[in-house]
Order: structure tokens, then sequence, then C-alpha cells
């Protein structure tokens, strides 16, 4: 079982950064694969962005060039650095890991395992 524990997120302006990490621990992350999902106020949760173990990261359209997702197995820490927020961002980001031999982490939220508490940002205009 991996525990994970998001940080970073706050009360910023339209077009502020905020760089999220999900510290992992319980179980070295450089085999599982790593997603960041959102909830909005009054919305269903969405995926964001994920990351395999190979480092090949995909983006949902809504934050593609502007949000980046990496990881550093070495500190078992993965980052969402967002860049340009938007009111549409704000939202509870999600940390998830998952180990599933022969799939391809994508935006399923059935391929993750494992789940942090969250971390809130808002963004106001």
């Amino acid at each position: 079982q991996v525990q994970l524990v998001e940080s970073g997120g706050g009360l910023v302006q339209v077009g502020d950064s905020l760089r999220l990490s999900c510290v992992a621990s319980g179980r070295t992350i450089s085999n599982y694969g790593m997603g960041w999902f959102r909830q909005a106020p009054g919305k269903e949760r969405e995926w964001v962005a994920s990351i395999s173990a190979g480092d090949t990261a995909i983006y949902s359209d809504s934050v593609k060039g502007r949000f980046t997702i990496s990881r550093d197995n070495a500190k078992s820490t993965v980052y969402l650095q967002m860049n340009n927020l938007q009111p549409e961002d704000t939202a509870i980001y999600y940390c998830a890991a998952g180990w599933r031999p022969g799939q391809r982490v994508g935006r399923d939220e059935g391929f993750f395992e494992n789940w942090g508490q969250g971390t809130r940002v808002a963004v106001s205009s």
C-alpha cells in the first residue's frame, strides 16, 4: 500500500503559478504510474495528467500547455507545475498511484489504487 500526501495548494490570482507536490510512502513508486485528478465544487472528479514509470506524460486538453507533471523517484515525489492559472482550475487536486504490470497508465480512475487526501487550489479573478 502506498500512502500519498499532497501539498502546495493555495489561493492565487489569475495568471499565477503553483507547484503541487505529492509525497509517497510505504513503497517505492519507481514502478508506479502516477496521476493528478481534480474536483471542482459541484462537479465530478476529472483527470488532469498522468506520468508513467518511464516518464511518459499525458495531459487533459484543458491543461495541456499550462501544466507539467514530473516525478523524482529518489524523493518519492510527484509534482504538478501549474502555470497561467485560471478560475476554472479552482478545485481540490488529488494525487493517485497505480501499479498494474502490462497496463499503460492513462486517464482511467480504475488504474489507480492509492489516493491522497487532496490539496485545495483556488484561483481568484
